[in-house]
């Protein structure tokens, strides 16, 4: 190289390092900026995060979701036990039955106790809590039990969702506690997931209490028509405004439900078969839509029985093994006075898409370990 080339050389240098440094410079602030971006993003996922109104003079607590409705805690005098009611997916398509609340044209107007979510059982020393419609024959009132709402002992709001934490009573019709009941519903998001948690632990109170194996029980929530399987015969169903017709007819338009199991089953013999979660799957308003039950290890009966049906009850019975099994298994739960017991599920709530069984063993594996 000449003496002209290095020095041409040296005054080149200068200029190629601040080019690198500006480069480095710039791809620095790129990474600050992404990085600030996914912070944001990560703080509006959080900030979006579920919201608890109460409204006493309602009787109720709304659960929202970006100032949207998404379920509510009920607890009105006329019905027997406090529900969550409605629930809703995010474009606020309702999964559960309208009937007798709200009743919606097309809708079956069956089993009017079965509304919304409840937690209930149909034999707890004698008494039926499940069949309770709230309007009750006085001659046959003494047959039944309701589940009172005492107070709403927590909300807490934060990055993990929002939680719910209530006490109820078990009584008879004379107004004695049977049991103690003291329930956390936690709701929170997973993976565009909608996702109800309930903790309920029951405690017997002055005597001992139990719950004979039974049919009617116990984790439940009444789906919406859509969700259903066709039926074979006419139904009673409401027609405009929510009036039930004045005879039964034949009509399946939109009827599209399905169930699938963890155990692989599906349809209608899933009743009476054993898994540790089920799902029912069906296109509503357009929309593809899911309603997964997950059970936990830690509870009596697991994996629970399903008290599952094809027109519309889907409900997790851990406690009548005696009549799911034709006899083969027995359960009798009891409880002696001042025993607990604790119950655990969650409810997914998913649209868009059929969620996939694989995703749904992730997520009852991660509820496993709660």
């Amino acid at each position: 190289m000449s003496h002209l080339q290095e020095k041409l050389a040296v005054r080149r240098f200068p200029v190629q390092l601040l080019g690198w440094v500006s480069a480095m410079a710039l791809l620095l602030s790129l990474s600050s900026c992404q990085s600030k971006f996914r912070s944001a993003t990560k703080q509006a996922t959080l900030s979006s995060s579920i919201q608890l109104k109460s409204v006493p003079e309602e009787q109720k607590v709304d659960v929202l979701i970006d100032g949207q409705l998404f379920t509510a805690y009920r607890y009105p005098d006329e019905i027997a036990k406090p529900i969550l009611y409605p629930i809703l997916t995010t474009k606020g398509v309702p999964l559960t039955r309208g009937f007798p609340i709200d009743p919606q044209a097309g809708e079956r107007v069956d089993h009017p106790h079965q509304v919304g979510h409840w937690l209930n059982y149909g034999n707890v020393n004698g008494l039926d809590f499940w069949n309770n419609k709230g309007k009750v024959p006085a001659e046959r009132r003494h047959k039944y039990g309701r589940i009172v709402h005492k107070s709403i002992e927590s909300l807490k709001q934060g990055k993990q969702g929002a939680q719910l934490q209530v006490a109820t009573q078990w009584k008879d019709l004379n107004g004695n506690i049977l049991l103690e009941e003291s329930t956390s519903f936690h709701f929170f998001l997973r993976n565009q997931i909608r996702v109800i948690e309930r903790v309920t632990t029951l405690t017997a109170k002055d005597t001992s209490v139990s719950f004979r194996d039974n049919k009617e029980g116990m984790f439940g929530i009444r789906v919406a028509r859509a969700l259903e399987f066709p039926s074979e015969k006419p139904l009673l169903l409401a027609g405009e405004a929510g009036i039930p017709n004045a005879a039964k007819i034949m009509d399946n338009e939109g009827v599209n439900g399905n169930y699938l199991s963890s155990s692989g089953q599906t349809g209608r013999g899933v009743w009476g078969t054993r898994a540790h979660w089920m799902k029912l799957h069906g296109v509503v308003a357009g929309e593809e839509s899911s309603l997964v039950i997950l059970d936990h290890p830690d509870n009596p009966g697991y994996p629970t029985y399903w008290h599952a049906r094809d027109y519309g009850l889907f409900a997790a019975n851990p406690l009548g093994q005696a009549i799911f099994s034709k006899g083969k298994e027995s359960l009798n739960f009891s409880l002696e006075a001042g025993q607990s017991v604790k119950f655990k599920y969650q409810i997914l709530v998913h649209s868009g898409n059929n969620l996939p069984a694989e995703e749904i063993e992730q997520l009852a594996a991660a509820f496993a370990k709660k």
